[in-house]
């Protein structure tokens, strides 16, 4: 997809069994070209690599042929030259100077959810980012799609590709009236539409590291191993960022190299943990307790700080100290035997300290690999599959095409190119290949080389994401990045009896879900053409299912239908993350915009859009005989009580329910199949920790018992009481009568009456109110907290003859009002707007 021109020398790479690194450490080369560039091949003094070679083509009836053998050979064969041609890109001065100032101001309305992900600092570093992405394909678009969302500074594609009607099944900015069309420019038009502050180029010409200089990130997609190294080699010369990802049928891969210094901010995005000390050791590697009841939530080589520490003073305001976590309650801080002895107290907080990560190369990579586990149930595969797919790779660098399906000529040639790669070679004295496992697991590599000519949009969905947020940490310097391969498969969707079926259920139609039934065979194509699904909720998962249904063919067929169901309509702030909506799009229903635009993606689908809540309210409308008649159940909702609700559906009509949700940058599905599976209502998040009430009035210890205390405070004083109170003035011998029921909670609720009716408490101006919020302010914060003193005592010890104000119980201070204060005065004065409001004065 690269074309890097020659200068000394010309070469072609095939793959990495073709030597690419052994090509690449010639002392002649400054640049390679790659796949795609016809030239003379090199015939120089490299070692004879079994390579597999077409021995034989012939076309019979319409389909190609080819018979294989493995033969040693220096010979290569030359690809057709790509068609490459040229532009500038066509922006109005006006539309270049709004690019051009965006760094200086963030649009909050449309970014609003995603800052609170990344924070203003992360986003101003990713709009000052330059992205160059190659291979626009399903995968590609995935990314480009994604990229233009969350906000970087251009996005540049490169395809010298033509959309083709096997693009349909996966490429979702490509229609049939493209076909024959750049998939760059047909990207490219598309694209512009998602963000008016991305700036999105096409690079047409023979692309060179002069060309990629200016870029800080390249993304490759739709290439092989060996063209993917020597990008990859000119990006480290140049301190550019590189990304892999790739997906052959079921499987995907994603390679990350940041290079040799990276530094990251922010390893997780959490709030830095705080806790209160109980112990602090005194020996060669102090110990630091913490209470009982709270998890000190530190991970081995955090930094931390120490304040209020009694005793042990020396680590008050000290520089951050490195941890070594012992337990969930522990950690050690090194030698503290010089420190004054610990007497009691302190807080101890982490610090978020940026730090440099090393990344090899991906001629290193595949050398020595280092894996980031995708599902801890197929840890032992990891190696296996970056061998297959490097076989996969070399197959098609050298046949010019992918295995097929069903073809054992085919498998057997990537079992042995998989082989090959799993030994130890060496060039020059440097290691090129390296055995990784004992032994090649055929069946897996059999699998892998089945479908590996096929795209599937939901594995393009997986890997693009996953290949974008690695993008956004290259940009921001936020979240782990991958180290530095992933490896994904999702197997376990292959037909049961797939070894059964014969080579005609897996070929090709010449319809545009060809690139699926190479992978899953025709009979499970016609079923999800025949599915009849409900998608509940169109917001940001909504969207991406309804593309998937779109391109993957569900509800299509003749007894096929999808039904979206969304009550909200479209906000400015959806557009940063609901794809298939645009400006034009804002204030319309959600559901009805949603189901018109994958349409478009395929005119096939048969899709309609309902506007209704999902509830006993609405079981009129989809009643016994709707649920009867459903095939499935996709949630993409924002709520647990409408979740619980499909939920009950689902499982008294015996329907599978795929259910999702996000938060931030996690995530989670949840899988229900009747009778097989857990429902969703059977397991439920462990309830949120209650605060104590005499924690929230008497002894708050941390900033959430103050939030906590703020908000009950509110809803008591501004909310209830005077509710209770116009019930009160409205009907008082009702209000009693109800009172009288409810003999527990009579005396609060009359005494938060009367403050508000009682005599001299009604007020008829704004001063009153004044007046009213600094009583308040004394009562809050003085007379009570005098009184709590005057009760206990800070010298005050317990029976046990421990200090009572410490541990868990911090001694408060009363405040004496400061009009100065900028808090004092605040507080006043909104509790004096609070009350003016309840009681209607101006």
């Amino acid at each position: 997809p690269v074309a890097f021109s020659p200068m000394m020398a010309t070469f072609l790479v095939v793959g990495y069994l073709a030597v690419p690194s052994m090509l690449a450490e010639h002392p002649h080369l400054k640049s390679l070209l790659l796949r795609g560039q016809s030239q003379e091949p090199f015939r120089g003094a490299l070692p004879k690599i079994p390579m597999l070679r077409p021995h034989g083509i012939q076309e019979s009836g319409g389909q190609l042929k080819r018979s294989l053998s493995l033969r040693h050979s220096s010979d290569m064969i030359a690809p057709k030259r790509m068609a490459i041609r040229g532009g500038e890109p066509q922006e109005s001065p006006q539309r270049q100077a709004q690019i051009a100032n965006v760094t200086d101001n963030i649009d909050e309305k449309l970014y609003n959810r995603q800052l609170y992900v990344l924070g203003h600092d992360g986003m101003r570093r990713m709009q000052k980012c330059s992205i160059l992405l190659v291979g626009l394909g399903g995968l590609g678009i995935e990314i480009a799609k994604n990229l233009a969302l969350a906000g970087v500074k251009s996005l540049t594609l490169h395809d010298n590709r033509t959309v083709e009607q096997s693009d349909l099944c996966s490429q979702f900015y490509c229609t049939e009236e493209d076909i024959g069309k750049n998939r760059a420019q047909v990207s490219k038009e598309r694209l512009t539409d998602l963000n008016q502050y991305v700036k999105i180029d096409v690079l047409e010409g023979d692309c060179g590291p002069d060309d990629i200089k200016n870029f800080s990130l390249v993304i490759c997609t739709d290439a092989c191993f060996g063209e993917c190294v020597l990008v990859n080699d000119a990006c480290r010369e140049l301190g550019i960022s590189f990304i892999m990802a790739q997906t052959r049928g079921l499987y995907g891969n994603v390679f990350v190299d940041l290079g040799p210094e990276f530094t990251v901010t922010d390893t997780n995005g959490e709030n830095p943990s705080q806790a209160m000390i109980s112990l602090i050791s005194q020996e060669a590697e102090g110990v630091v307790s913490t209470l009982d009841e709270q998890r000190h939530g530190l991970e081995d080589g955090d930094y931390v700080t120490f304040s209020e520490v009694q005793g042990m003073t020396e680590l008050n305001g000290a520089e951050p100290v490195r941890v070594k976590v012992l337990g969930p309650y522990t950690f050690s801080i090194g030698d503290t035997t010089k420190f004054h002895a610990h007497t009691g107290g302190g807080y101890v907080r982490q610090v978020k300290r940026p730090f440099k990560v090393a990344f090899k190369s991906l001629r290193e990579s595949i050398v020595d690999p280092e894996f980031t586990v995708s599902d801890f149930a197929k840890m032992e595969r990891q190696q296996q599959l970056l061998m297959a797919f490097q076989a996969v790779d070399s197959f098609y660098a050298q046949v010019d095409l992918l295995p097929r399906p069903g073809k054992k000529d085919d498998a057997d040639a990537v079992v042995e190119l998989a082989r090959q790669f799993n030994q130890d070679l060496s060039v020059d004295g440097k290691l090129v290949s390296r055995k990784l496992v004992e032994e090649v697991d055929e069946a897996l590599v059999r699998r892998l080389a089945h479908g590996a000519a096929g795209t599937l949009a939901p594995m393009c969905s997986v890997i693009g994401s996953i290949a974008a947020q690695e993008a956004v940490k290259a940009c921001t310097g936020k979240f782990m990045p991958i180290r530095q391969w992933f490896m994904f498969d999702a197997e376990e969707a292959y037909p049961e009896d797939m070894e059964k079926m014969g080579t005609e259920e897996f070929w090709p139609d010449g319809t545009r879900y060809d690139p699926q039934v190479v992978v899953l065979g025709k009979t499970v194509q016609e079923r999800l053409m025949n599915l009849r699904y409900m998608l509940v909720g169109a917001g940001a998962i909504g969207c991406e299912a309804l593309k998937n249904f779109a391109l993957m063919g569900v509800g299509c067929g003749p007894k096929g239908q999808v039904h979206v169901t969304d009550m909200d309509s479209i906000e400015r702030s959806n557009l940063n993350r609901q794809f298939l909506f645009r400006e034009s799009d804002v204030q319309q229903l959600k559901s009805v915009a949603a189901a018109r635009k994958a349409k478009e993606m395929n005119p096939e689908l048969r899709v309609v859009a309902h506007s209704s809540k999902v509830g006993p309210e609405t079981e009129g409308e989809f009643d016994d005989g709707f649920f009867e008649g459903l095939d499935g159940v996709f949630n993409a909702l924002d709520n647990v009580p409408a979740r619980m609700y499909m939920d009950q559906r689902c499982v008294f009509f015996r329907k599978p329910l795929l259910d999702s949700g996000t938060l931030g940058t996690k995530g989670n599905v949840q899988v229900v199949i009747p009778h097989q599976s857990v429902s969703y209502s059977s397991s439920s998040d462990p309830p949120e920790k209650a605060i104590p009430i005499c924690t929230l009035k008497n002894f708050p210890n941390a900033i959430e018992h103050t939030i906590q205390w703020a908000r009950d405070d509110f809803e008591g004083v501004f909310k209830q009481s005077v509710d209770d109170a116009a019930t009160y003035v409205e009907s008082p011998e009702a209000f009693l009568d109800r009172l009288r029921a409810q003999p527990g909670s009579a005396q609060s609720t009359i005494q938060g009456v009367a403050r508000h009716v009682g005599k001299g408490q009604w007020p008829h101006s704004f001063k009153d109110c004044l007046l009213w919020a600094r009583a308040r302010f004394q009562d809050l914060f003085h007379n009570n907290i005098a009184q709590l003193l005057t009760s206990f005592p800070l010298d005050m010890v317990t029976s046990g003859g421990t200090p009572f104000w410490s541990g868990a119980k911090r001694p408060p201070s009363p405040l004496l009002f400061d009009a100065a204060d900028p808090s004092h005065l605040a507080f006043v004065l909104a509790a004096a707007r609070l009350r003016a409001a309840n009681f209607g004065v101006a």
